[in-house]
């Protein structure tokens, strides 16, 4: 099977490049255009040499899950559901809040940028079984590895920009769609820190936001691994 380079974070990345005797800058040439331009063509990538994108080529791929339903809602909230193998699915939904018109700094001219949040999904099903959660009904599968969590904002980005004409719509990532993300600690935060990334997608720590129903132990390696901003879902009879 060949290594799905969506999962790889930049450590990772120089990595793969250094054994392939390739320079650590090789990696974030490649991540920018990956996760930036929205490119899954190696032979797109200009900059980076010719021997290096057949070599790479062959033994790696660039791919998110593949889309089964991709809907969009009268007020702009879009939804995609995403093959995952073995009959599961999950869900990715963007949730739209406006747009603003900035001028650019250079020419003066109004630019329009949109600003929405992501929320992604980290395992198919959830194993806690919420009783007011729908997710947890239907069991717990499995969890999603690094490239699946990615690939759910990959492929938003990419469709997004194609469809609004603009770059970067996704200004804000909640990890809050199916399942429970501190139950898949290692890809999650891996995950989160490809987002962090600045040669990657370059999402704001106040930005990126981590949902929970409250794990504590993973509450607390969270804080040391990658602190971003925590949500925690409490539900009771009263207040």
């Amino acid at each position: 099977m060949s290594l799905n380079l969506l999962g790889l974070n930049r450590d990772q990345f120089e990595a793969l490049c250094a054994d392939m005797g390739e320079k650590p800058f090789r990696a974030r040439q490649m991540m920018r255009w990956m996760h930036q331009a929205g490119v899954s063509e190696f032979d797109l990538m200009t900059d980076v040499s010719k021997g290096f994108r057949e070599q790479i080529s062959a033994n790696a791929t660039i791919a998110a899950p593949a889309v089964l339903r991709d809907t969009t809602a009268p007020d702009g909230t879009r939804k995609w559901l995403f093959d995952v193998g073995t009959g599961n699915a999950i869900e990715a939904v963007y949730i739209p809040e406006g747009d603003i018109d900035d001028e650019s700094v250079a020419e003066g001219v109004p630019v329009r940028r949109y600003r929405g949040t992501l929320c992604v999904s980290s395992q198919a099903g959830c194993a806690l079984e919420c009783s007011f959660c729908a997710t947890g009904r239907q069991g717990f599968n499995r969890n999603l590895g690094t490239a699946e969590i990615i690939g759910q904002l990959w492929h938003a980005s990419r469709s997004l920009s194609a469809d609004l004409g603009v770059e970067r719509p996704i200004t804000n990532v909640v990890m809050m769609g199916m399942g429970e993300p501190l139950a898949n600690f290692d890809n999650v935060v891996a995950a989160m820190q490809l987002m962090l990334d600045d040669h990657a997608y370059g999402i704001s720590r106040r930005r990126l936001t981590l949902s929970t129903s409250g794990l504590v132990p993973a509450i607390d390696r969270l804080r040391e691994a990658c602190p971003v901003a925590l949500a925690v879902s409490l539900h009771a009879p009263n207040d």
